[in-house]
């Protein structure tokens, strides 16, 4: 019999953020500041820290890496999939919510930069997201609209 050693996950959590401006939709991306997917774009997001509960892990990060508060976050799913990080194996909640403006990011923490980007734009080819964050907008959208 072979013996196996148990896969240690670690929990993240994101926050897919869309907004309205003008009757089209955008959604908040940063920048990545290092490896893994420097320079790729992603929905904020990062580690839940020991004793902290996942929604308020997203509120957290949403906060420390764009500078924004929202009152309420909906879950969108649970991402575990091996792969998804070559980092190892992470586990991450995703939350979302939908604005009828689009206040001021300040990219904070491990982000370069943050900003507002059209949901098309974003889920084109011209813009590179990091991990399956292109998976994770397209199932915010079913649970923001």
């Amino acid at each position: 019999m072979t013996e196996t050693t148990p896969e240690t996950a670690r929990m993240t959590a994101d926050v897919v953020l869309f907004g309205e401006h003008e009757d089209r939709l955008y959604v908040l991306l940063i920048e990545r500041g290092w490896d893994p997917y420097a320079g790729h774009y992603a929905v904020p997001g990062g580690h839940v820290d020991v004793g902290e509960g996942t929604v308020e892990a997203a509120h957290r990060e949403l906060l420390e890496e764009t500078g924004l508060r929202v009152d309420t976050l909906n879950l969108v799913g649970v991402y575990a999939a091996p792969g998804r990080d070559p980092r190892g194996r992470y586990v991450d909640f995703a939350y979302t919510a939908l604005l009828g403006h689009l206040p001021v990011p300040t990219a904070g923490d491990d982000a370069r930069a943050a900003c507002w980007v059209l949901v098309d734009d974003a889920l084109s080819t011209s813009v590179k997201l990091a991990f399956d964050h292109e998976r994770i907008i397209h199932d915010a959208l079913h649970t923001a609209l």
